[in-house]
């Protein structure tokens, strides 16, 4: 694949964000956030993908730890593993690659720990100068790695702590218009809650979760020595579930999430934020630190109230089980017009034996030739206590 150095930045600020550019340039009122390392904010895994892009309050999984890693005290499984792997934007180039490996395991009855890889890769670019000459050819790439600790703090709550590294490697050190790169280096934490409650209704069992997660609490990231850093995507997500056993082979269960980017809000005017700062793309160029930045994202949008509603995306999911084999997901994400435009349809399948679990998603969205059409999912699971215990 050969593109500029130039292509590779408007793919990665734009349409590796998931946003739709060509609404951008029509609509009017367009304000969107964007900031470094979007990778860390893609879905990685394929139940969760299946059904809109829900999780943060769904029912515990090998792969709660990029969405709520409080989950993992109410695993029934002791220890496991997953592999999840995407296909990233086919219907723009062939060669970028999504990998996300996690590990978990319970310490006892009410703590465990759990990490994750992340490794995001867009294939081989060419570098050229403003006058086509070859400066090199590079294999950009991106990873995160995780490391986190959950504890339960009552029958019905828990809560964890991630740690993470964050390393992105665009430019491979070329010369940038006569400035030296170098790859992005960046650490942040998430702190997050999980509610879990067993129902009796209709001598039917029940289940309702709830979760809450403040993920990528950390440092601005930069390419360069210079004073340009820009905000990673810490993010809120909020969600919750219900599940419903219809009899002892049949089970649906119902999920709604919210998402907020916790970084300012560009100004009308992108070259100025009041003081004369200049606004580069991913972030202010100011004095903002990061938490105050968290703070002040709650009521900078230019558009008073009105505008930071427009800043939530919605998701919601369905799941069916039969038997606690089979599963048959769908679900719908929004993203308002004026903040990326991003709404698409999903659906999954998942198939669940004693020791591994098969799963995968596929993406639909409801706009013609967007980015993101026809994406899978892949994730394959182990159950390493229950092999264990099959010796």
């Amino acid at each position: 694949m050969k593109r500029s150095f130039r292509l590779l930045f408007v793919l990665i600020l734009t349409v590796l964000a998931s946003q739709n550019i060509l609404a951008q340039g029509t609509l009017s009122g367009a304000n969107t956030i964007t900031t470094a390392v979007p990778f860390l904010a893609i879905t990685p895994d394929s139940r969760a993908g299946g059904m809109g892009d829900v999780g943060v309050g769904t029912s515990s999984d090998v792969n709660s730890q990029h969405w709520n890693p409080a989950k993992y005290v109410f695993m029934e499984s002791d220890m496991g593993v997953g592999l999840s792997y995407s296909p990233w934007l086919r219907n723009l180039v062939d060669d970028i690659n999504l990998a996300y490996l996690t590990f978990y395991k319970k310490l006892d009855d009410v703590q465990g720990l759990s990490t994750s890889l992340r490794y995001f890769t867009l294939g081989d670019i060419i570098f050229t100068s403003d006058q086509g000459e070859f400066m090199g050819q590079q294999s950009p790439n991106e990873f995160a790695i995780d490391l986190a600790y959950s504890r339960l703090l009552s029958e019905t709550w828990s809560g964890a702590v991630a740690v993470r590294y964050i390393r992105s490697d665009l430019t491979g050190g070329q010369l940038v218009n006569g400035v030296e790169t170098h790859a992005g280096n960046s650490f942040a934490a998430d702190v997050a809650f999980y509610y879990h409650k067993e129902l009796r209704v209709n001598r039917k069992n029940n289940i309702f979760n709830a979760g809450v997660n403040i993920q990528n609490i950390g440092a601005k990231i930069s390419y360069t020595d210079g004073e340009v850093k820009d905000f990673i995507p810490t993010t809120l997500k909020l969600g919750a579930s219900y599940t419903m056993e219809l009899d002892d082979y049949n089970s649906f269960s119902f999920s709604v999430e919210a998402n907020k980017l916790l970084v300012p809000t560009p100004p009308i005017d992108s070259t100025n934020y009041g003081t004369g700062d200049v606004i580069w793309a991913g972030g202010i160029n100011s004095d903002i630190g990061v938490i105050e930045g968290i703070f002040k994202s709650f009521g900078d949008a230019p558009g008073g109230f009105k505008e930071e509603l427009q800043e939530i995306t919605w998701s919601a999911g369905v799941e069916y089980w039969y038997n606690k084999q089979f599963a048959i997901r769908a679900g719908y994400f929004y993203e308002n017009e004026n903040k990326g435009n991003r709404q698409f349809l999903t659906a999954g399948a998942g198939l669940k034996m004693n020791v591994f679990a098969l799963d995968f998603s596929y993406l639909l969205p409801t706009q013609r030739n967007h980015p993101l059409e026809n994406t899978l999912r892949f994730s394959l699971s182990f159950d390493i206590d229950a092999f264990g215990k099959q010796r």
